[in-house]
């Protein structure tokens, strides 16, 4: 059978597409890539004749993917699957026109058995995970259990992307993920409802054996340029025992300076130094916000400011840059709150302060109190697939939400000088504009260079990293 993935654009590799093909392709199957902004996936549709088109969704950008697919289908005769975070939560989007199949939850032995039985002519409308429009009526299975044993599935296939993909080819940075589930249910996140849908369907956290990691950075290393690797993992810190192993064997095994995120009230002095001693160069933590009640209470985050400021001068005392997430404009929260915010991340001198408007992602608790609340100004359909650009949250005036979403582009700036800050408060004052947006960039794509993902790339590879900066969100 014939499978053809559909993305937007690539921003860096999709882990999800890559190990679905992977999977794919172990069992025989043929597949490929169409990327909209760099072709015309359609006509690519049309000479790849495929038998099945599938797309991996986000919420924010399933309205895209919804319309390109009623466009294909004007033009291949092919079975429509869509998956993602977007599929998982909201699997009644198998009503809208021209879907077929909307899988929840992990897909590589769910896509499998989907291609099996279209490839033998055998009914689809029984397969766990999917919903399926079939016979006239939709078809609402239950979940499978969780793939207990990930060491069992292929290696990302990243050849699908490389080889569509130049840049992303040769560029020395690239990403890995080395597990599934979130020990932490914190309210703004999928995986509080993750956890539900899986309830009793197997272990949640999951972690792929240190060989079987070490074994994709020894082949990507072999095959590809890799200069700098960035764990995608939500909390790379956790269990201790996998840390432990990981961090005595990556030295020798790869070599290379590396990137993960860590979690306030885990960092120890003795876990940073492990990292330290293993290459980690950079961490990423979340902050949040500075207001005990917003983080604790109506996010779940369970920490104190004072975790928070130590786990930074621990990371600060082994030599390892900190990157900082943030969210601005909270339910229930003010521009003040994010103005302290702001100045918490002061305290914590991180190498960059990343700030976010919050998105109210529909099937999170959070995102489901702002609906409830009437905080909401238009519905789920209006969040932007970008989390820098505007807040549908309603504020206490417009101005206010002006000023927050002007903050946001300003943020960082201000944590690096904090004596620009009286300048800021009265530059957020101003209408939105291009100019905010620029100063954003340039120092964002500066610091992450520089300090938080830093290796010498190629002139050519610098240049167009840049383009791409500019250009993406």
């Amino acid at each position: 059978m014939r499978v053809l993935f559909v993305l937007k654009q690539i921003d860096y590799e999709p882990q999800g597409i890559l190990h679905l093909s992977s999977a794919l392709k172990a069992a025989g199957h043929e597949v490929a890539l169409a990327v909209a902004s760099m072709e015309d996936p359609v006509q690519f549709a049309v000479r790849f004749a495929p038998h099945v088109v599938a797309y991996s969704v986000t919420t924010g950008a399933h309205r895209y993917y919804l319309e390109l697919n009623r466009r294909l289908r004007e033009h291949v005769n092919a079975f429509s699957a869509f998956g993602g975070p977007h599929a998982t939560f909201f699997p009644e989007m198998i009503e809208e026109e021209g879907v077929d199949g909307v899988c929840r939850g992990e897909g590589e032995e769910a896509l499998l058995e989907l291609i099996s039985a279209l490839e033998r002519g055998e009914p689809v409308s029984g397969i766990a995970n999917w919903w399926i429009k079939a016979d006239g009526r939709i078809y609402r299975n239950p979940v499978r259990p969780l793939i207990a044993d990930l060491d069992a599935l292929p290696l990302p296939d990243r050849k699908l992307v490389y080889d569509k993909d130049r840049f992303t080819r040769r560029s020395g940075l690239k990403h890995f993920i080395t597990g599934r589930g979130c020990p932490y249910n914190c309210t703004y996140c999928f995986n509080q409802g993750f956890n539900e849908l899986y309830r009793g369907k197997g272990r949640l956290v999951r972690r792929r054996s240190v060989d079987n990691v070490l074994e994709e950075l020894r082949q990507v290393k072999a095959d590809y340029p890799l200069e700098f690797v960035v764990f995608l993992d939500d909390t790379f810190i956790v269990p201790a025992d996998w840390v432990e192993e990981f961090c005595r064997r990556y030295p020798q095994a790869v070599g290379l300076p590396f990137f993960c995120n860590v979690r306030a009230n885990l960092v120890t002095r003795d876990l940073m130094r492990q990292l330290r001693e293993a290459g980690c160069v950079s961490v990423g933590m979340g902050i949040e916000t500075a207001d005990d009640r917003l983080r604790n209470e109506l996010l779940e985050r369970h920490m104190s400011r004072q975790q928070i400021i130590a786990a930074s001068q621990i990371i600060g005392e082994k030599g390892i840059q900190l990157i900082t997430t943030n969210m601005l404009g909270l339910p229930t929260g003010s521009l003040a709150t994010d103005l302290a915010t702001l100045e918490l991340n002061v305290a914590c001198r991180p190498g960059y302060a990343n700030a976010f408007l919050y998105q109210p992602y529909p099937r999170t608790a959070l995102g489901d109190f702002a609906q409830r609340q009437g905080l909401m100004e238009g519905s789920f359909d209006d969040i932007s697939s970008s989390a820098w650009d505007r807040s549908i949250l309603r504020f206490a005036s417009p101005e206010e939400k002006r000023q927050v979403e002007n903050l946001n582009k300003l943020f960082a700036i201000a944590v690096e000088w904090p004596w620009l800050l009286p300048l800021v408060r009265w530059l957020i004052r101003w209408p939105r504009n291009g100019l905010f947006r620029l100063a954003y960039k340039l120092w964002k794509g500066y610091a992450i260079k520089q300090r938080i993902h830093p290796y010498r790339p190629s002139l050519a590879e610098y240049v167009e990293t840049v383009q791409r900066f500019m250009r993406f969100d």
